[in-house]
């Protein structure tokens, strides 16, 4: 069931990806999607050929999962818009200044969303959001 779900989640990605190189009416969900895929041209063959779906891609090896990266642009951008946890939406903003892009200030972001995530999984409870912030704290001070 696991690796079925995560198939058609990673085909659905593959999809959306095709209808934005077709110009075909995306919703607002696919647009975001879009637009991750569109920032990550090192994606876009394994998409475009619908390769990889089924790998697995394990860290222990050196691999980075791609569907789980562009997943972390997603939830963190989720997470700015509703600016939750509180003052995630600043830490954004002031270090895209510092970084000089979005898409890096997002990937350094992401360290510590994985690491909270990582957390969560280890002890088995929900996500230590003031760990989490403070990490993001961190790094724009």
């Amino acid at each position: 069931m696991y690796t079925s779900e995560r198939d058609k989640l990673r085909q659905h990605y593959a999809d959306i990806w095709q209808k934005a190189r077709a110009n075909q009416p995306l919703d607002a969900l696919e647009q975001q999607i879009a637009l991750v895929i569109e920032q990550h041209p090192e994606y876009h063959k394994m998409l475009e050929n619908r390769q990889h779906i089924k790998n697995e891609y394990l860290p222990e090896m050196g691999e980075t999962n791609p569907f789980l990266h562009m997943g972390m642009h997603l939830g963190i951008r989720e997470q700015v818009a509703t600016d939750r946890p509180a003052g995630i939406a600043q830490v954004h903003r002031v270090l895209s200044l510092k970084l000089g892009s979005v898409l890096e200030a997002e990937h350094a972001m992401m360290e510590c969303l994985a690491e909270a995530l990582w957390q969560s999984q280890k002890n088995q409870q929900a996500p230590d959001e003031l760990a989490y912030q403070a990490c993001l704290m961190q790094l724009i001070n």
